[in-house]
């Protein structure tokens, strides 16, 4: 049966000594714990400190702590290739007390990257929060809405450079998955991949892209000082962060992209030490400090949990894969 609430915290008293052995280890494999003991948890960052997982992360287990749920949460990094150097660890752990955190850039990360390990190979957990992605353009430039940057890209793509982040992440899969809905071949997009934000910030300032996506926020501030202009936003529903923007679907465009992120378990754990991961995740996302944390960060709660976040990653895997083969980065 898997434990309740208050089995977590009454695990936090019956086996100290062991909780307390299990967190110095910090990111090793194999740490040996009672089955069901959540009184510890570790977390993984498959990505360098500072970037939108490990912040999740981070914020994930000040919450957790906060609010009693666990004694002792431990975040750790593990870096490379769009977070599947983390995922073919996750696949090779026997700890029941550890999440992995994802999100939308590892689905497509694990066909750019070859990955022996998929996401089908570990076990899904919760889908927690989303971001809203944002397609701005230069202040001088000839269009001021989505329809008219369309019309212009679709005159000339090649000469329509586009500025984003890292290449098959979220921000070319939008370019992608918008490019195809406006009757442009997905393989002809000038698509410039930039380390960050402030990088295609800089490009977009300088006038040297006709467009630009990332974040809200990485952009949202200049939406809102003028300094650039809001075309669109991704998601169902517009942004609270920049509210007179408005969606692709209500501009005519029939896409929708959240930057989700997500949580992991090793693979083959029984059922009951995945409710337990599940209830854990519920609780906390049921705290007040959790709603605070989705208010101050600008997260859209996405909870989706179990075998619906299962069903959920399937067909993300294939509009993924689908749209990357489309734009040519695999095979």
């Amino acid at each position: 049966m898997p434990l309740s609430r208050r089995s977590f915290l009454a695990g936090a008293v019956a086996a100290p000594a062991l909780a307390a052995a299990a967190g110095a280890l910090g990111g090793c494999a194999g740490t040996v714990v009672q089955p069901g003991d959540l009184s510890r948890l570790r977390v993984m960052a498959p990505a360098s400190p500072g970037g939108g997982w490990d912040t999740t992360a981070r914020v994930l287990q000040r919450v957790i702590q906060s609010s009693g749920l666990a004694r002792n949460v431990q975040v750790f990094n593990v870096e490379g290739a769009g977070g599947t150097i983390g995922l073919g660890q996750l696949s090779r752990e026997t700890d029941d007390a550890l999440l992995m955190m994802m999100g939308l850039v590892m689905v497509g990360a694990v066909d750019t990257n070859d990955s022996a390990t998929r996401l089908t190979d570990v076990t899904p957990i919760a889908r927690l929060i989303g971001e809203t992605e944002l397609i701005v353009a230069p202040p001088d430039a000839p269009y001021t809405d989505i329809q008219g940057f369309v019309e212009a890209w679709a005159a000339d793509p090649a000469g329509t450079p586009i500025a984003g982040g890292s290449a098959g992440g979220t921000d070319q899969i939008l370019a992608g998955l918008l490019a195809q809905a406006a009757g442009i071949d997905p393989a002809q997009v000038n698509y410039i991949a930039y380390s960050g934000g402030g990088e295609s910030l800089a490009a977009l300032l300088g006038g040297q892209v006709a467009a630009g996506i990332s974040g809200t926020a990485d952009y949202g501030e200049q939406v809102r000082t003028g300094d650039l202009v809001g075309l669109a936003v991704s998601t169902a529903e517009r942004s609270p962060q920049v509210p007179d923007v408005p969606t692709l679907v209500e501009s005519g465009f029939d896409v929708e992209v959240d930057n989700w992120r997500g949580l992991m378990a090793r693979p083959g754990m029984s059922a009951g030490a995945r409710d337990d991961l599940i209830a854990l995740v519920q609780d906390t996302h049921d705290t007040e400090e959790w709603a605070q944390a989705l208010e101050d960060n600008g997260w859209d709660d996405l909870l989706l949990t179990g075998d619906e976040y299962g069903e959920f990653l399937v067909e993300e895997e294939q509009r993924v894969l689908a749209i990357l083969r489309e734009i040519g980065l695999v095979q």
